[in-house]
């Protein structure tokens, strides 16, 4: 195959990707602003508060760090 044919395609591939990209995003735009997205991390979680409990293997995470 010719290298142009080549890259004429892998182009216009990579223009369909970019396009059902957009419009995913538009949809969940819309979602957002509609208040229909539904968000399945908790809010702790998610916000990062402070009474969040941290998995057992970054509770001596402090300790860890420095080395001195």
């Amino acid at each position: 195959m010719d290298k142009n044919v080549i890259i004429a395609i892998v182009l216009g591939a990579l223009v369909l990707v970019a396009g059902i990209q957009a419009f995913s995003l538009m949809s969940l735009t819309s979602k957002v602003q509609s208040g229909g997205a539904v968000v399945s991390a908790p809010a702790q979680a998610a916000g990062g508060g402070s009474g969040a409990a941290l998995p057992s293997n970054l509770q001596n995470l402090p300790s860890m760090v420095g080395g001195c």
